[in-house]
Order: structure tokens, then C-alpha cells, then sequence
């Protein structure tokens, strides 16, 4: 696989875990089905798509940005659905992991 389509895919993976973690938000212990399949679907899909993209980028490299990503995109959906705060400060240091994330596609 070449290196971009990787990168695609590692991104793509990335996405999901936003989706199985806001997934999380309302499984209710795993009682509440559809939420508990919308987790298992999107955990399966984005770990499988870390894996794929592993083959071609350093699996260090690759699982700093897909957790990264996730962690990013999770905060924004707290923020932007979830009212959680959003503060000057956190709001930083979101674009300092942003920083770190384009910093290590750039050296990968």
C-alpha cells in the first residue's frame, strides 16, 4: 500500500474512534443495544483500519495519530454537543496536539 493512502486510511480510523467513544457516552453499562452496536461497529472498524494502516507507517507513528485524532475530535464533539468547556486554555491545547499530530506525519 502506498504511504498516502495509508495516511487516508489511519484518518479515516481516527474518525471512527471519535464515533466509538461518543458511542460509549450512551451504552448504559452495554444495555442500551443500539448504541452498543453503533460501539462495537465503529471500535471494529477503527481498529482494523489501525491495523491496516500499521503495515506501512510505523505502528509508534500511527497509533500517537489515530489516538490524537480521537482525542481531538472527541473533545470537539464534547465541546460543540456535550456543553462541555471550552476554555481558553483547553482550547490551546487542542491546537498544540493538533501541532504534535502534523509533526509526526511530517517526520514519519
Amino acid at each position: 500500500m502506498n504511504a498516502g493512502l495509508a495516511w487516508l486510511i489511519l484518518i479515516v480510523g481516527g474518525c471512527f474512534e471519535v464515533g466509538f467513544t461518543t458511542c460509549l457516552r450512551f451504552v448504559e453499562g452495554f444495555r442500551n443495544i443500539p448504541w452498543t452496536l453503533g460501539f462495537l461497529a465503529s471500535v471494529t472498524v477503527s481498529m482494523g483500519m489501525l491495523e491496516l494502516a500499521s503495515r506501512t507507517i510505523p505502528m509508534g507513528t500511527a497509533y500517537a495519530v489515530w489516538g490524537g485524532i480521537g482525542a481531538l475530535g472527541t473533545v470537539l464533539v464534547g465541546i460543540l454537543w456535550f456543553d462541555e468547556p471550552a476554555a481558553t486554555i483547553r482550547i490551546l491545547l487542542i491546537f498544540a496536539l493538533i501541532a504534535c499530530i502534523a509533526g509526526l506525519k511530517l517526520t514519519a
